[in-house]
């Protein structure tokens, strides 16, 4: 290059940079690059040593892409996105089923062997690359740029049912402020001047009658609709309006709003735990959560759901995180950044499940005393009418202060003398250990079992507020996240204005969730959950894997890195993104399928005169459907490839960043003075010395090299790695 070009003054001076894009590339020369040798078009057997996957580390504001105001907005964004319902109502029950604390051994060590690792990879390309999923995957291997669609399309299914959860939670939220809360007690009916209870409510309990009944207002199957329930309607309006609201300007906004919506779960999960400690029973709750089973973790289905629980706890593959992390700088360490949040994530899931169990364990206590009560008044009953002799009763054992011990010492002298007619007395043990192996999970912990908790408060109306506020708050920072990852690869393809983007994909949205808001909308919540993402993202994130570990090679991804952050990541990665982390997707997957095949398919349906949950199997459209939410959000990745195979469709070369273009120019510049030195000096290419920095190559794990300067931003990898050689050609 000559030395009186601007690009050479700048690189011997001192003073600030001052060129715009369009002087640094009116310098350069044009050039087809359809006819050029960095094409992304180039065929699988060609060679081009040295070229590189990912844009020229040029300086990020040259693309105008958006950016973070500061660090602490995007590590709160990240955190919230997958800080979500999950971490209460899942994980908690997961732990309980799983053998309580040994649960806890088999999850973090799959959130080290896939959970980092994949949540490092997701984070770099996004951060390397600044696009969104689908021009993410386009650059690294076009022929897989289904995995952004299909990403997409989850996020977009997920987010259709998951904001009805944050409408429920709404409807919860205002229903709060009443003393005493209205689930507390059933309703009574009048007949003339006769009161009943209402026989529904009755065989069920308060909470769970006011969740089925005045809440949802549930058909008794899937089959009836039962039309739209205006409440749930409304509650689903605000939920979209909301989350309109906070991505409305992209992540101007939506980085506000995140300094409230992940902090403040925190603040009411202290409260909750300090509260719940003072409460009699939370240390039985917290004991029995954490008193290990040891024998449940050599049965292979702990370790499976382990592994689901922390693909989903991180948002691997919904694109949230590739598209946060690509408005961020090109040095940002990326590294600190996912162990961190993975690090938060780990310990906001044990602090909700000691929240959780030290109220359930409030509860179990009070609902077992509630049994001794009853069961004392029925022994009491017995012994008026001479079923029972009252030498049956020890003689300490005072019926106006009957404890659990003396009830228990009671009901087992009983059944022993009485064991022939014992069963038709109708009494219940009362153990609190019983009450305590309830296993509850998603919306029956948070609004039936942690609602009939909070009824026992005092100042319950207080706490119930805070509670519903929270799970908005939690919820809302995943639907950020989900819309993000739906709004910026579109933005990244479109020239569109994201305001209009942002309302017309929230009104969209709102119409289609009318779905989820009829009385028999449940079930499809049900559908949804059980089917559009499980297997779609699992297949999703090992093909983002092994296109990055396999098809562009690992030792160049992880030199790479060492461009990108300025230090070589650990080998562990290598040996994770290479071998383990898809091994272990692959066994998910095939334990997904036989579990899918097994199972049968179908719901809990509420039977109104029974006044409890009834499976029952879906109807064949019903089953249609299901299935079919998996085949069109996996759809694309056949499509796409098969498309881009035969050349039917653009690679998506046309639509590179102006910092890309420009970064490959000065790369093409480079070497075309390498030619002219050639040229006049008569070597060859290999004796022309080159006016580069030498670059550092990642030997692999255990590999040697020596340290030179190397300039960030100077590269001399151009254009796109020929993704079809075998990495052994490094």
């Amino acid at each position: 290059m000559p030395k009186n070009t601007k690009v050479t003054q700048r690189e011997h001076s001192n003073e600030p940079v001052t060129e715009s894009v369009a002087d640094l590339l009116s310098l350069e020369h044009p050039m087809d690059y359809k006819s050029s040798q960095m094409s992304m078009g180039l065929s699988p057997g060609s060679t081009a040593p040295g070229r590189a996957l990912l844009p020229s580390p040029d300086p990020d504001a040259e693309d105008g892409r958006p950016a973070w105001n500061n660090k602490l907005e995007y590590i709160l964004a990240q955190v919230g996105f997958s800080v979500g319902l999950g971490n209460v109502w899942r994980f908690p029950y997961l732990c309980q089923k799983n053998g309580g604390g040994a649960y806890l051994v088999p999850y973090f060590i799959l959130l080290l062997l896939i959970g980092i690792p994949l949540f490092f990879l997701e984070l770099a390309v996004g951060q390397r690359i600044r696009r969104g999923s689908i021009g993410v995957w386009n650059y690294v291997y076009p022929q897989l740029g289904g995995i952004g669609v299909s990403s997409l399309m989850v996020c977009g299914f997920v987010g259709l049912y998951y904001n009805v959860i944050i409408g429920w939670s709404i409807f919860y939220f205002f229903q709060s402020f009443q003393y005493p809360l209205p689930w507390a007690e059933c309703p009574i009916q009048r007949n003339g001047t006769q009161a009943i209870v209402e026989p529904e409510c009755e065989k069920s309990s308060a909470t769970t009658y006011f969740w089925y009944r005045q809440t949802l207002n549930i058909t008794s199957s899937i089959d009836d609709t039962g039309g739209l329930n205006w409440k749930m309607t409304l509650s689903l309006l605000v939920a979209w309006i909301m989350v309109c609201l906070a991505v409305i300007k992209g992540i101007q906004s939506s980085g506000k709003v995140m300094y409230f919506s992940s902090l403040f779960p925190y603040v009411v999960l202290f409260c909750f735990l300090v509260r719940g400690l003072m409460m009699k029973g939370a240390v039985d709750g917290i004991a029995h959560m954490f008193t290990p089973k040891l024998e449940k973790m050599l049965e292979p289905q702990v370790w499976r759901e382990a592994a689901t629980q922390v693909f989903f706890a991180l948002g691997l593959g919904f694109g949230g995180v590739i598209a946060f992390s690509s408005y961020n700088k090109r040095d940002n360490n990326c590294h600190f950044d996912a162990a961190l949040v993975s690090i938060i994530n780990f310990v906001t899931s044990i602090l909700a499940t000691l929240v959780v169990f030290a109220v359930l364990g409030f509860k179990a206590n009070v609902m077992n005393e509630k049994c001794v009560v009853e069961n004392a008044e029925k022994i009491l009953g017995f012994l008026n009418t001479g079923v029972l002799s009252r030498e049956l009763i020890p003689p300490h054992i005072n019926f106006s202060h009957l404890s659990a011990q003396d009830y228990a010492e009671m009901y087992g002298v009983i059944k022993t003398v009485k064991e022939d007619s014992f069963g038709q007395m109708g009494l219940d043990a009362c153990v609190l250990e019983d009450e305590l192996n309830k296993a509850v999970q998603g919306t029956g912990l948070a609004f039936i079992a942690f609602t009939e908790a909070m009824t026992h408060f005092p100042a319950s109306p207080f706490w119930s507020v805070m509670f519903f506020f929270m799970l908005i708050n939690l919820g809302l920072g995943s639907m950020i996240g989900t819309m993000t990852g739906i709004t910026t690869p579109i933005l990244d393809a479109f020239k569109i204005r994201k305001e209009i983007l942002c309302v017309a994909c929230c009104v969209i949205a709102f119409l289609l969730g009318l779905l989820f808001v009829q009385r028999s909308g449940n079930y499809f919540v049900t559908m949804f959950d059980d089917y559009s993402a499980g297997l779609p993202l699992t297949v999703v994130v090992i093909l983002e894997n092994v296109s990055v570990a396999w098809i562009y090679g690992t030792k160049r991804f992880m030199q790479d890195l060492e461009d990108m952050l300025g230090f070589r990541p650990y080998s562990f990665y290598y040996y994770m993104w290479r071998y383990v982390s898809p091994a272990v997707l692959v066994v998910l997957i095939v334990a997904t399928v036989i579990e899918m095949a097994v199972s049968p398919a179908g719901y809990n349906a509420w039977v109104e005169s029974e006044g409890s949950e009834r499976f029952q199997s879906y109807p064949p459209w019903a089953l249609g459907m299901a299935y079919a939410l998996i085949v069109v959000a996996m759809l694309p990745l056949p499509l796409v490839y098969i498309a881009r195979h035969f050349n039917l469709i653009s690679d998506g070369s046309n639509k590179l960043s102006v910092s890309y273009r420009k970064g490959m120019m000065k790369d093409i510049s480079n070497l075309e003075e390498q030619d002219e030195q050639r040229f006049i000096l008569s070597k060859n290419p290999s004796e022309a010395p080159s006016p580069m920095p030498a670059h550092r190559a990642y030997l692999g794990p255990g590999g040697t090299q020596e340290m030179t300067n190397t300039n960030y931003g100077t590269s001399t990898k151009t254009g796109y790695q020929n993704i079809g050689s075998p990495e052994s050609e490094l």
